[in-house]
């Protein structure tokens, strides 16, 4: 078959065969994650080792007013983890195209939407095991939600959507470098400013003028006290986050989230075709 019959049946696809085919997509990755426990793993025992160390080395020099560190950590651990998980959208996708399996399912009558669609679906699944895990390991070692457990779950999903909104800006990343090293070494660029220049792990106030600024106004810090609030009753804000609305933070965060994916997927879409030709 010729490239231009190929391209002519792509055109033919309709929604319903899109949907269908980003589910196949999906379940090959998963199917890919479930085969390979090492990719789990090691997607579960850096957060893990986060979790510990700032709750044992770093917590009792980090005192937070109202609040034990462990409540106060967890809700930027959550965000953390999602960020880290969806780094791995840009070295699954460098790694298919390496390895070429992009070449395969170009040759295939299949929405193109499905390859990038299947791969952030898919890593948003493993990030919910991996949110699931830390939840289990910070009850464990003394984390209590005081919100009950709808609010608890509404903050969940506060984080989960913020890592399916940034594995399209992993795809980016991905795409733009086409090779796993420089993907897992380009993917660190935005995570370590937005996750340790934010209240992840102390609060805003702390920090000194010029850095508190881009803290309290970027779109970690404004998920991850809007989880707070969600998690630990809004009260809370009071001490991390003086002047904030909780109803404001959480609408922001669903903003971001949104803003993300309008500017990253057509982009991620575009370096996607420009890879396969």
């Amino acid at each position: 078959m010729t490239i231009s019959a190929v391209r002519t049946r792509h055109a033919r696809v309709s929604v319903a065969d899109a949907v269908r085919h980003t589910w196949v997509v999906t379940k090959r990755n998963v199917l890919r994650n479930a085969r390979l426990p090492q990719l789990l793993f090691f997607a579960t025992v850096q957060p893990v080792m986060f979790l510990l160390l700032f709750t044992y080395v770093f917590g009792g020099a980090i005192p937070i007013p109202g609040l034990e560190y462990i409540n106060y950590l967890i809700p930027g651990i959550l965000m953390q983890s999602a960020m880290f998980g969806a780094m791995q959208t840009s070295l699954g996708l460098t790694e298919d195209l390496k390895a070429g399996i992009i070449d395969r399912f170009r040759s295939l009558p299949m929405a193109r939407s499905a390859v990038l669609a299947g791969r952030t679906i898919s890593d948003l699944l493993r990030n919910v095991f991996v949110t699931t895990l830390m939840l289990g390991v910070g009850t464990l070692i003394g984390f209590r939600t005081q919100a009950g457990a709808f609010k608890l779950i509404g903050g969940v999903a506060l984080a989960l959507g913020f890592g399916y909104a940034f594995s399209w800006v992993a795809a980016c990343i991905g795409l733009a470098v086409k090779s796993p090293e420089a993907a897992q070494t380009a993917g660190f660029l935005p995570i370590f400013p937005l996750t340790f220049a934010s209240s992840v792990f102390v609060p805003t106030l702390t920090m000194p003028d010029w850095l508190r600024g881009f803290a309290e106004n970027q779109p970690v810090t404004t998920l991850t006290n809007s989880i707070r609030g969600l998690v630990l009753g809004d009260d809370v804000l009071a001490f991390i986050a003086p002047g904030k609305d909780l109803g404001v933070l959480v609408r922001t965060s669903l903003l971001w989230m949104v803003a993300i994916i309008v500017v990253f997927a057509p982009i991620a879409v575009r370096l996607y075709r420009k890879a396969v030709g």
